[in-house]
């Protein structure tokens, strides 16, 4: 980010910036005028929230911004995630997408990899719908057995 950025928080919103959990007691604008990873609050969700394939590597994602001591041990997940992932859709869309996520959090726009996987959920969403059953094993591992 080169440009300064100004995000209006609610009262008791939270926000997380560089692993920095931030409320605010009131409203109020914050301007961000350098390169930081944040997250507002209404993006991040639980680990109950994390139901579907993508929401789980989102939640992987997620760490890798608010928690930063875990960086490292997120990262090596998400290393480990993505292939069985890809492996385990047949849409193209979504295979395509999750190559794109992979470089960006390879090139460390945590940021952008999170937007990225929440533009797909539509996508997985449909393909979940249209395969009732969910392998248990991805295609690709299944094949090779």
């Amino acid at each position: 980010m080169t440009n300064t950025l100004k995000i209006s928080l609610k009262p008791n919103e939270k926000i997380y910036i560089n692993g920095a959990v931030i409320r605010v007691d009131r409203k109020v604008t914050i301007e961000l005028m350098n390169d930081v990873q944040f997250l507002l609050e209404s993006h991040v969700i639980q680990a109950d929230q994390a139901s579907t394939p993508l929401r789980q590597l989102y939640f992987i994602v997620q760490i890798m911004l608010i928690n930063p001591a875990g960086v490292a041990e997120a990262r090596d997940m998400f290393r480990r995630s993505l292939p069985m992932l890809i492996a385990s859709f047949d849409n193209l869309d979504i295979c395509t997408g999750l190559k794109q996520i992979d470089r960006m959090v390879g090139e460390d726009d945590i940021y952008e990899a999170l937007k990225a996987i929440r533009a797909l959920y539509p996508l997985e969403r449909r393909a979940l719908d249209d395969n009732d059953d969910i392998p248990e094993t991805p295609r690709a591992l299944a094949v090779g057995a």
